[in-house]
């Protein structure tokens, strides 16, 4: 579901206290059009599915394909046009997997999501989990049979504390998300173990911002700062080239889907979709439901911009790795925190 408020086009917007001027305006192509709104039928269906469906995602030639474990639901599934995969655990059996570990596998530096591709839930586990600790990850996967596997990661996992344009507060760097408004009172959108800092944000050169109204972590990730008076707000994303996407509405991600993210320290960097509904256990505590990427990042990008064409997805979370030797980053789908504060994308 996209959620959305307007879809007014800005062309030379200028964000004086934060320095954001708003340059050259991408508008969505077809083919990014076309990726959203297979973004939006796969919600649907997998929706309408339930634990019937074991997943879903977007092969190579940008086809939806649905994981199935019977007949009549590959028969529902291609009757709607898209493609249906026959596959060994079922929605059921992978959402069984995923409780057990949420009950017995909460280690720091670990994360585990269903991989529709493989189709199994990957158990990640970085460089700071001690041995024995991985003795007992391995046999509690061992106890689980095929449906889930374990994977190493290189690094820690961490909250890369730090999005598009920098943005401070009790002397650290964070960047900002998206810019939301509720009526005509404007805001934005960044990680909350950013907002966790301090309640007033400033700009590099120490104008105020805005003041925090709101912060979620752990459990969640997302927090939300209310704008000074005479602060403008564009609503886009910096692209570091001197030019900015426009930013529409808000979806859902789609494993298989491209994406991009902007943030202070690295840019914009591109990737894909690897898994949802991710359960990542940082040292400052556990948080569900993330968006897994190929994207990379790096300290300072925390709370950046996900995003597909002029269609917003996430809040830079965490992850391991960096941009030169690559990695994996997490994203607070921004969906949530749109609901939750009853803000908009505008």
């Amino acid at each position: 579901m996209r959620l959305t408020r307007s879809s007014f086009r800005r062309a030379a917007v200028i964000a004086a206290g934060a320095g954001l001027v708003a340059g050259s305006i991408l508008a969505p192509s077809v083919a990014q059009a076309a990726t959203e709104t297979k973004a939006a039928n796969a919600e649907a269906l997998v929706g309408q599915l339930g634990t019937r469906a074991a997943g879903s995602y977007l092969d190579a030639q940008g086809k939806l394909v649905v994981n199935v474990t019977d007949a009549a639901t590959a028969k529902s599934v291609e009757a709607t046009g898209a493609k249906a995969r026959t596959v060994k655990h079922s929605g059921a059996e992978l959402a069984r997997v995923t409780s057990v570990l949420d009950a017995k596998a909460g280690i720091p530096g670990t994360a585990w999501a269903v991989d529709p591709v493989s189709n199994q839930v990957v158990v990640s586990i970085d460089s700071t989990v001690p041995a024995e600790h991985v003795k007992t990850l391995e046999a509690t996967v061992a106890g689980l049979g095929g449906g889930a596997r374990i994977e190493r990661m290189s690094g820690e996992l961490r909250p890369t504390i730090s999005g598009g344009q920098a943005i401070y507060a009790g002397g650290s760097r964070c960047s900002l998300g998206f810019n939301v408004v509720s009526g005509s009172t404007y805001y934005f959108l960044t990680a909350g173990h950013c907002t966790n800092i301090g309640s007033t944000w400033t700009t590099s050169s120490g104008s105020v911002l805005g003041t925090r109204t709101g912060t979620s972590f752990p459990g969640n990730d997302y927090g939300i700062v209310r704008y000074a008076a005479g602060v403008s707000h564009p609503g886009n994303v910096s692209l570091y080239n001197g030019s900015y996407q426009e930013i529409t509405s808000a979806g859902n991600a789609t494993v298989g889907q491209s994406v991009r993210r902007s943030g202070s320290t690295t840019g914009v960097r591109s990737g894909s979709v690897t898994q949802l509904n991710a359960t990542v256990n940082y040292a400052q505590g556990r948080v569900t439901g993330l968006i897994r990427t190929t994207v990379c990042a790096e300290p300072g990008d925390s709370g950046g911009s996900l995003f597909a064409g002029t269609t917003a997805l996430g809040l830079t979370s965490g992850g391991s790795g960096n941009c030169s030797s690559g990695g994996v980053t997490y994203f607070q789908p921004v969906t949530e925190p749109l609901s939750v504060y009853g803000v908009s994308i505008y």
